[in-house]
This record gives C-alpha cells, sequence and structure tokens, in this order.
C-alpha cells in the first residue's frame, strides 16, 4: 500500500473514532443513553449551564467530524469546547492532567486541533462536495503533502 492511501486511511479513521467517541459522549448526556451524564443514568436538563451546551457540542459537532462535514470549523469548536472543560473544570483541581482527571479532556482537545488542521481528508463529506464542484482536494494540505512523497 503506498505511502499516501496509509496516511488517507489513518487519518479517516481517527477522525471517524473520534468523531464517533465525541458523538457517545453528547448523546449519553444530553439524552441519558449509555449510562447517562456522567454514569448517573439521566439526561442533563435542557438549557443547563453549561452541562447542556457542551453536550449539544459534544453530539452536534462529533457528528460533523465523524462525517467529514465542515470539519475544520466543527473540530475547533470541538477542541475549544476541550479547552475550556479542561481549564473551567478540570485544572482548578490540580495542575497535571493526571491529577486532576482532565486527561480526557486534554486528549479530546489536541486530538479535535489535529483534526482541524488536517482537515477531512479524502473520504469526508467536504472532499465529495468538493469533488462534485469541481475543486478536487486542493485545500487539503495533508493530502497534498502526502501524495508528493
Amino acid at each position: 500500500m503506498p505511502n499516501a492511501r496509509i496516511v488517507d486511511v489513518t487519518t479517516t479513521l481517527f477522525r471517524v473514532v473520534l468523531g464517533l467517541l465525541f458523538t457517545l459522549h453528547g448523546a449519553a448526556s444530553l439524552f441519558g443513553i449509555f449510562g447517562g451524564n456522567r454514569g448517573s443514568g439521566e439526561a442533563i436538563a435542557v438549557g443547563t449551564w453549561p452541562g447542556w451546551y457542551a453536550a449539544l457540542i459534544q453530539f452536534v459537532g462529533g457528528v460533523l467530524v465523524l462525517v467529514g462535514l465542515s470539519t475544520r470549523v466543527a473540530a475547533v469548536i470541538c477542541s475549544g469546547s476541550m479547552a475550556y472543560a479542561y481549564f473551567m473544570v478540570h485544572q482548578p483541581e490540580a495542575l497535571l492532567p493526571l491529577n486532576n482527571g482532565g486527561e480526557l479532556a486534554a486528549l479530546f482537545c489536541w486530538s479535535f486541533l489535529l483534526v482541524a488542521a488536517l482537515g477531512g481528508g479524502r473520504w469526508s463529506l467536504d472532499a465529495g462536495l468538493a469533488r462534485r464542484r469541481g475543486r478536487g482536494l486542493a485545500e487539503e494540505p495533508a493530502t497534498v503533502a502526502a501524495t508528493a512523497r
């Protein structure tokens, strides 16, 4: 398998798995499924600040990243929400993520930042729409760099 195909496959799988995990977190908090919000079995009350809005970002942003639609914008918003969660919820407890329970927030934050930098990739709705409009993937630097090798 050529190097460019490996890059395409791994970045797509990374984006899809990241989006799915984030969507499931949002669904648990919004709908009380998969154990509910923080394992309580309950959904967050509609409009509760900041939890309900964070769950909405997780669900909608996760779906957008999962399918690769408006990937960069959605990933930046998801990354920002996790940075907010880390600094407002976890960091006041202790400095390091290992000590404050913020490892997941930190990993999501940096992972979404990576997706924002790379874009949706060749196998995303963004790329499909661009192909349909005849633009190709010129705006996807990761794909262009990978195919140049």
